[in-house]
């Protein structure tokens, strides 16, 4: 079965469905399981630092409401807490600790049999996270080339 077919807008910066000849695309390789795994927003835990101390939205998606205390693990990623942190090396390894916790459902579920994360600070001053993901899998290895965190300046 194929997903709706998710794809990077023109900036990097969020997802949108793909619209061929007036109807929704499906894609059935794992590009969409990637995009939706990063560009949603994972409900932020009880000791994680929200971007805005006045803001006490920890997000998240509104079905795993009924995941809490269960095995089941949360849709998405922490990446939006990155939003306001400075470009700094403890920001660039939260991000790498973020995609791998986003993507490790991949490597439970034999989607792929593992991942390497590679991040750099792009920009004077750096202000924009690339990110280059392998992900290896039993039918090959895929790469995505992402470019969408932007940050405050260091």
């Amino acid at each position: 079965m194929a997903d709706i077919a998710t794809i990077l807008d023109s900036t990097g910066a969020a997802g949108d469905w793909l619209v061929t000849g007036g109807d929704l695309a499906g894609d059935a390789t794992m590009a969409t399981a990637v995009l939706l795994s990063l560009l949603t927003d994972r409900r932020a835990g009880a000791d994680d630092v929200l971007p805005d101390p006045r803001d006490e939205d920890r997000r998240g998606w509104w079905g795993d409401l009924a995941l809490e205390g269960e095995a089941a693990e949360p849709l998405g990623s922490r990446l939006w807490l990155l939003s306001r942190a400075p470009a700094t090396d403890d920001t660039r390894r939260r991000a790498e600790l973020y995609i791998r916790e986003s993507l490790g459902w991949m490597v439970r579920d034999k989607v792929a049999t593992g991942l390497a994360i590679a991040t750099e600070w792009q920009g004077s001053p750096a202000t924009r996270l690339a990110v280059r993901l392998l992900i290896q899998g039993p039918a090959g290895d895929r790469r995505f080339d992402l470019l969408w965190l932007r940050t405050e300046a260091a």
